[in-house]
């Protein structure tokens, strides 16, 4: 039987040792290097660049993952794999997990339906449409977003939005700015968000939270998503769709209350309007047409109280008010297609619809943004 002199043994735990001072040097360096890791991808290089951005909660089935890393999520979008030629005008769609394409497949989602249109601009112009939209409804998260897309020189944003965006209280309320605060703070002290509405301290992470170590998960989840890529290339997956779908609630509640708001009014300081004055003002010169989306209106128990499951009647109409008159004193395009599509068109919430439901929307958009081009 063969031993291991003390030579080999030395040998060895040197070995051990010297691996083991690289690896506590790594983590010690990391978070002082500056690598961003976030910008290097394989989509739009070897993979073909997503169509939406990276969410998902089943991401063995969608052949996607759930990245807050702003870069990773924006190199993978094909947005950033595509050159803008003189013959492009480019727009971009933000909004709710609506506009994402929640139970939709990626060419059934408002962007998709739009781009397949094939629209042009009076000028000869091909229209194309690009779904920055993001699961959870905030403002502040979708002006995150369209702050990014700026970056790629669109000519037109359209915002999609709803009630459900507005309540100051859930502008901090999403994953996305909880893992970006120091962008977020930056873009608050930039527009003067700061000193409109309450924002939660900037909390400094611990050296070991931004070490190798600490970041273990977010560089597995990064590296699980190139690694996707492949199969997102080769089936178009990006988002598993149940066989069964739970249905909107349309029997509702009596409670005529909205986060503790009561009628017949809001709070003046309740709606964060500052952030939708704020992001016009960020995307200035480039246009941003407003879209108050459509929505599930039951026609069950107390749907003379509530319209859904997320709105009373006097909350919803006093919102709608709110809106068109903050467009009018502003001069701002605003559309309101808040009943345009039929109660069977909406599928497991007040907002997600069926391919038919968004197709229509997409149609209508279609329609008015040339009427709109026309006059410009």
């Amino acid at each position: 039987m063969q031993t291991i002199s003390s030579t080999q043994t030395k040998f060895w735990l040197r070995v051990a040792f010297k691996g083991f001072t690289l690896f506590v040097i790594a983590n010690l360096v990391f978070p002082f290097s500056n690598i961003d890791y976030g910008k290097f991808s394989l989509y739009n290089l070897i993979f073909m660049g997503r169509l939406r951005l990276p969410y998902s909660e089943q991401p063995s089935e969608s052949y996607n993952v759930t990245i807050t890393n702003l870069d990773a999520m924006f190199a993978s979008h094909i947005l950033s794999g595509k050159p803008k030629f003189s013959t492009e005008y480019r727009v971009l769609l933000i909004g709710d997990s609506a506009t994402w394409g929640y139970l939709l497949l990626p060419d059934q989602t408002l962007a998709a339906y739009l781009n397949e249109m094939q629209l042009h601009t009076p000028d000869g112009k091909q229209v194309v449409f690009y779904n920055l939209g993001y699961p959870v409804m905030s403002l502040l998260k979708d002006v995150l977003l369209l702050k990014r897309g700026l970056e790629y020189q669109p000519d037109l944003v359209l915002w999609l939005v709803t009630l459900e965006s507005f309540p100051m209280q859930k502008q901090f309320a999403s994953p996305l700015l909880e893992q970006n605060q120091s962008e977020v703070m930056r873009m608050l002290n930039d527009l003067e968000l700061n000193k409109a509405m309450p924002t939660p301290p900037l909390v400094q992470q611990p050296l070991w939270k931004r070490s190798l170590i600490g970041q273990r998960k977010a560089l597995a989840d990064w590296f699980r998503y190139q690694l996707y890529g492949f199969l997102w290339t080769a089936t178009h997956i990006d988002h598993a769709i149940p066989d069964e779908i739970p249905e909107k609630q349309v029997d509702l509640s009596a409670d005529t209350e909205f986060y503790s708001q009561s009628p017949p009014n809001f709070d003046p300081h309740f709606l964060a309007f500052a952030v939708l004055e704020a992001a016009f003002h960020l995307a200035t010169p480039t246009p941003i047409i407003l879209i108050n989306e459509p929505m599930f209106i039951s026609n069950g128990l107390n749907s003379q109280i509530r319209y859904n499951f997320y709105y009373p009647r006097w909350a919803y109409d006093e919102y709608r008010n709110l809106l068109a008159n903050f467009c009018l004193e502003r001069s701002l395009t605003c559309w309101d297609i808040w009943n345009l599509i039929p109660p069977d068109e909406f599928t497991n919430t007040a907002i997600h619809m069926t391919p038919q439901g968004t197709a229509q929307t997409a149609q209508w958009i279609a329609t008015a943004l040339d009427k709109w081009m026309q006059k410009r």
